[in-house]
């Protein structure tokens, strides 16, 4: 018996160094009943990990088939570097040599990246605090490491792995990192134009050899990513200009020796310029043919142009959904003319079947409710595809501003030519604000600010926001909120409630106070996509406290309304919006009119507010805005227009370069109080901000604003007429909101005008 267990170890082990694979009659052991198992090396390991492993217990009759599949399921586990099995009579003995366990993981020299975020990839890997050592995984995790550094084009970099031995069968593993430098482009040459300058060309890339703001955009490193992006502006550049056969033959990246700097070369052929002699219409057109011949983009006597042959063939498949034919096909087959370098486009269309909606997905909403996104929907289930309504529905889903992106995709349905269903696919962002703030300051003493704002509380699409701020000379408490299906049909219901108390500070001297206090409710009735009719009413209650240095205006307003006055107007209110985005429009056009008419209480009036915006792309870079505002107030009932719902002028939001709120008429105190007439214009031309590529939410503009506040009648010169600046800002879709800086020059200013050059927000455009 001693010399079977002898040559069964012996084979044993030579099985295992073989790869572990089946083992068969060459064991030579002969089948015989276990009486018992015993585990030998386990340290940390349970046994019960290795007896539910095994696939034969005490009692059952043991083999080599069993044998080799206990040895295959025990490695399986990851948890062993060496598995054997010994027979000692009729007992198996299952002897393991347990994997090393990580007890620490650390990166040293590391600069570029957190180290958290390191450790978090490496756990995603497999290697962290409490698993099993595998050298594999090491090797594996440090070439990775050597990836990412690359990918920030830092070539020289080095990694060493060290892996320490300590007590309890336990390593600690530190991966030692020399960065080096970052290798910058030294140089970029086009080869083979002939049309462009090399300069033209290279200006539409994003890489480059470097700039003032290449410590911001990172132009200057190399990206193969990036370079293939450019590597499709150049194409696309191309062939938007006739050269229908433009390639590029070959793409060179050389690095320099010391690992520091890159060199690239691109050889281009541009091929001839051909222009576009005719287009025909092939297929079947739904007997349309002459509704689709309008879509037609592709210009005879023109030059070839890719971009407006898939303009065209787009337009062609959005037009063949909204008849339900959602498997359309178009093609734009070419007849190339070479002697005459010309050519010509036939328009193939197979319209396939008609398609209804299936079943319509909501997918990546987490928190975000499925009925605030399915309601914002036109294109129903169980109903006819309609390309029209698809892409209605998905603007007014990305137009609620909970969610970065939103794709549509249409997926066939197996076993169903004429079915489809929808995945609408979402990336939400976070909708919540809260502020908190504390100060101190001889005047206030201490003051508290509170806020929070929740666009889609709760998920449920509706906004919450309340205001509390402690400041002694500017308390106040706001609530709103708008739940923007109060019915299921979509009417809105706006509500705000609030209190508010101000005073002068102690050093401006006074003692007075205003305090405001209201509510007022507001709903929204949508009558068309676009067009939403709003009406509401309120009440507010304005008291005068008298105090030392009351400014004349409040005297005379007091003197008028009394020391307390009442109102209850009506809101009524009209918004049309078709922009493209809320945050950064490029096209489409914004109005809105409201007024407000005090039907009852102390003050009588009518004020009414008229706004329109007008976004015009002038090319894919660049984007001409137009503001203009008009408001108009009046007293009623022979009451002059009440002070406190007067119009106010000047700084961001107006005209910028004078002093928020500081235009038109002051009483002897020097106080600015507004007039009952506004008009403000403005202008921008936005570009992308230089050296940030596409990156639409950091913009540069220029300025012309024009505006002020009137008592009587708008005028345009004079002491109290227009005043107008120019200037430059910047813009940035920023974590807390969009943020607006600019700097103006007043080009028309009066003696005593309280200039202010440099003026941000965060805020709305304009």
């Amino acid at each position: 018996m001693q010399k079977q267990f002898n040559q069964f170890k012996v084979r044993a082990v030579c099985a295992i160094a073989a790869g572990l694979f089946f083992v068969n009659t060459a064991w030579a052991v002969d089948p015989f009943t276990v009486k018992d198992i015993r585990v030998e090396g386990l340290q940390r390991v349970e046994p019960g990990t290795i007896f539910g492993s095994l696939p034969f217990r005490v009692g059952e009759t043991y083999n080599d088939e069993k044998g080799s599949s206990a040895i295959r399921a025990l490695f399986g586990l990851g948890l062993f570097k060496d598995v054997r099995l010994e027979v000692n009579g009729d007992v198996l003995v299952v002897i393991v040599e347990e994997r090393p366990t990580v007890a620490d993981v650390d990166f040293v020299g590391t600069k570029e990246f957190d180290k958290e975020a390191l450790k978090k990839a490496l756990r995603e890997a497999g290697i962290a605090d409490g698993q099993p050592f595998d050298k594999a995984l090491a090797d594996k995790a440090e070439q990775e490491l050597k990836r990412q550094y690359i990918n920030k084009s830092m070539y020289g970099v080095e990694v060493v792995t060290t892996v320490t031995p300590i007590e309890r069968n336990r390593v600690n593993l530190s991966f030692s990192v020399t960065e080096g430098d970052v290798a910058k482009i030294k140089d970029i040459h086009i080869t083979g134009n002939k049309a462009f300058s090399e300069s033209t060309l290279l200006g539409l890339f994003d890489l480059d050899t470097g700039g003032w703001l290449s410590w911001y955009t990172k132009s200057n490193r190399y990206s193969r990513a990036k370079l293939n992006a450019d590597i499709e502006s150049l194409r696309s550049y191309y062939l938007s200009r006739g050269y229908l056969e433009f390639k590029i033959d070959s793409t060179q990246v050389a690095i320099s020796p010391d690992k520091q700097s890159i060199s690239i070369t691109l050889n281009v052929t541009e091929g001839e310029r051909f222009v576009v002699s005719g287009v025909k219409l092939e297929g079947n057109y739904l007997s349309k043919e002459e509704e689709f011949k309008s879509l037609v983009a592709i210009k005879p006597g023109e030059a070839y142009n890719a971009d407006t042959v898939a303009e065209t063939t787009k337009a062609f498949t959005d037009y063949f959904g909204t008849f339900g034919f959602a498997f359309a096909r178009v093609d734009a087959v070419p007849e190339i003319d070479r002697t005459t370098n010309r050519v010509a486009f036939v328009l193939r269309a197979e319209p396939s079947r008609r398609a209804y909606v299936r079943r319509i997905n909501v997918l990546g909403n987490n928190r975000t409710r499925d009925e605030v996104v399915r309601r914002e929907f036109r294109q129903f289930e169980s109903s006819w595809y309609d390309g029209d309504k698809i892409k209605l529905s998905r603007d007014r889903v990305d137009r609620l501003g909970f969610f970065t992106e939103v794709n549509v995709e249409t997926q066939e349905v197996t076993g169903t030519p004429d079915q489809v269903d929808m995945n609408v696919t979402v990336a939400e962002k976070p909708t919540g604000n809260l502020q908190l703030g504390a100060g101190y300051s001889s005047a206030d003493n201490v003051s508290l600010s509170f806020g929070i704002k929740q666009e889609n509380v709760f998920g449920s699409g509706n906004y919450l926001g309340v205001e509390v701020n402690t400041s002694k000379s500017n308390r106040q408490l706001v609530l709103s909120t708008i739940d923007p299906y109060f019915t299921a049909d979509g009417i809105s219901r706006s509500i705000d409630v609030y209190d508010r108390t101000s005073q002068p500070l102690s050093g401006q001297g006074g003692d007075y106070q205003l305090k405001t206090r209201g509510a007022s409710i507001r709903f929204g009735v949508p009558f068309t996509e676009t067009d939403t009719v709003y009406f509401g009413s309120g009440y507010e209650s304005l008291t005068i406290v008298p105090g030392t240095l009351l400014p004349v205006s409040y005297l005379d307003y007091a003197n008028q309304f009394g020391f307390t006055s009442n109102s209850i107007p009506l809101t009524v209110g009209w918004s049309r919006d078709n922009r493209d985005s809320a945050l950064v429009p490029t096209t489409g056009r914004f109005q809105r009119v409201y007024a407000d008419w005090g039907i009852a209480g102390d003050i009588r009036f009518v004020r009414a507010n008229y706004q329109i915006q007008q976004y015009i792309p002038l090319n894919k870079q660049f984007t001409l805005a137009l503001n203009g505002e008009f408001g108009w107030g009046k007293g009623l009932n022979g009451q002059p227009f009440p002070l406190f719902k007067n119009y106010y002028s000047g700084g961001l939001g107006s005209v910028r370069g004078f002093q928020q709120g500081s235009l038109g008429p002051r009483d002897s105190s020097d106080l600015s109080v507004g007039a009952p007439k506004k008009l403000t214009l403005n202008a921008e031309l936005i570009a992308p901000f230089p050296g940030a590529g596409n990156d639409r939410t950091l913009r540069l503009y220029g300025f012309v604003d024009a505006g002020n506040v009137f008592k009587d009648n708008y005028k345009l010169s004079g002491p109290d007429g227009l005043r107008a600046s120019t200037g430059l800002g910047i813009s940035w879709i920023s974590p807390v909101g969009p943020l607006r800086i600019a700097y103006a020059l007043p080009l028309r200013k009066q003696p005593g005008d309280k200039i202010e050059r440099l003026q941000f927000q965060i805020g709305t455009s304009f």
